[in-house]
């Protein structure tokens, strides 16, 4: 497997930071509640929370458009909000990290929202507001229209699929018209076999046996050069969760990364990690294998923090350092 020392890390790093991407998805707005549950709701047996503190975060399409902005590299969003109170909200988490505003306002729509009751870091309930069906036509060729004014100012394209409805036929090609710009694409099951020419193809292990409907055989390296043909993408990785992640480029070469060890507090949002840190990597200059290497420590950093997060060049930097100082190379 490549390894990736310290220079080779750095210049990377470097690179990242003159990396412009777009992100075309299903865009969410996370919203959490917090404060102390001391009593049982004389109504019906669920904890009463006393909300002392509120806050929100992007979500979904937008949590990997943060996850690229944290690595350094300039990110457009492209989505559909509603016009309400949800997407103004959105808009301003946007401007707040730093992502350039791609999203269409579609009225009568509600901005998909995802609201976490938590007491004592401990999610207490969860409610969302949103709807799942596919983007009307008119909808749907205003955000392909927005896709196709972005993507001659990028570098790289990245679509994120939640099934939430954005992703509709005309909003894929104009993603995978890219002008030969890679596009690095996270499935769902409604659009799993919509991404015929994907440069990088990355589902997790659930969502690719579903779709295929047999056991994925991550540790035999001809049958991931099978299903990458079948997926007709010229890379495929495959996130095993704590097994690591299996990959296969497009010249049919094999790599198995394993996990890296750490304390896991929450998995989620890893995913997201994954494919921000996969397609800046790839659009500064990483082969397939390094960046898959770097996606990997980038998830076992998220993974070690509360709640969604994001990782920073900073952050892999000590990583990687602290594993050639500690342990098998950041390649081994």
């Amino acid at each position: 497997m490549d390894r990736l020392n310290a220079e080779r890390l750095e210049a990377l790093l470097q690179r990242m930071r003159a990396v412009r991407a777009l992100v075309v998805g299903d865009v969410m707005l996370d919203r959490y509640l917090h404060g102390p549950a001391s009593r049982i709701s004389p109504e019906a047996p669920v904890p009463v929370v006393r909300v002392t503190g509120e806050w929100r975060a992007l979500g979904g399409a937008g949590n990997v458009a943060a996850n690229v902005a944290a690595l350094g590299a300039s990110c457009t969003l492209a989505g559909a909000v509603g016009d309400d109170a949800g997407g103004m909200d959105l808009r301003r988490a946007l401007a707040d990290a730093g992502i350039e505003d791609g999203l269409v306002t579609v009225t009568g729509r509600p901005t998909t929202v995802k609201t976490r009751v938590l007491s004592r870091h401990h999610q207490v309930a969860r409610y969302d507001v949103e709807v799942e069906d596919d983007l009307e036509p008119e909808a749907g060729a205003r955000l392909a229209e927005r896709v196709r004014e972005k993507v001659g100012a990028v570098d790289v394209v990245i679509i994120e699929d939640y099934d939430k409805g954005a992703l509709v036929p005309a909003v894929i090609r104009a993603a995978l018209d890219s002008g030969g710009r890679p596009v690095i694409v996270d499935p769902k099951a409604r659009n799993f076999f919509a991404y015929g020419g994907a440069t990088l193809f990355k589902p997790n292990r659930v969502e690719l046996e579903a779709a295929v409907r047999a056991t994925v055989l991550a540790d035999d390296p001809e049958w991931m050069r099978g299903m990458r043909s079948r997926l007709d993408c010229q890379h495929l990785l495959i996130t095993l969760g704590e097994d690591g992640m299996a990959l296969v480029t497009a010249a049919g070469e094999y790599v198995r990364v394993p996990a890296v060890a750490r304390s896991v507090y929450d998995v989620s949002g890893a995913g997201d990690t994954v494919t921000a840190t996969v397609a800046v990597a790839l659009a500064a200059g990483a082969n397939a294998a390094e960046a898959a290497l770097l996606a990997n420590q980038a998830a076992a950093i998220e993974v070690g923090k509360l709640g969604v997060a994001v990782v920073t060049p900073a952050e892999l930097r000590d990583a990687f350092t602290e594993r050639a100082r500690t342990g098998p190379g950041a390649g081994s």
